[in-house]
């Protein structure tokens, strides 16, 4: 099954601790809603740019797309 990356970007001097507090709102979200989802993360591209994210299943995606409002998402690989 196909996994998604949902993205939710940050950017400026403070994004790293934004997307940070980002990540325990995502972790909040799949605990209340009793989800299996295990990949919440942050990813730093820049000084000026971070990323929150989680990896969802494709057949997921949907429902938590239109709860959660993510920036952009992309197929998921593993690293």
């Amino acid at each position: 099954m196909r996994q998604l990356k949902l993205i939710w970007d940050f950017r400026g001097p403070v994004a790293n601790k934004t997307a940070e507090h980002h990540v325990i709102h995502l972790k909040e979200y799949v605990a209340l809603n009793e989800l299996d989802i295990t990949i919440i993360e942050t990813e730093t591209i820049s000084d000026m740019h971070t990323l929150a994210f989680m990896v969802v299943a494709e057949s997921e995606m949907k429902p938590i797309r239109d709860a959660l409002k993510p920036h952009r998402g992309q197929v998921y690989t593993a690293k």
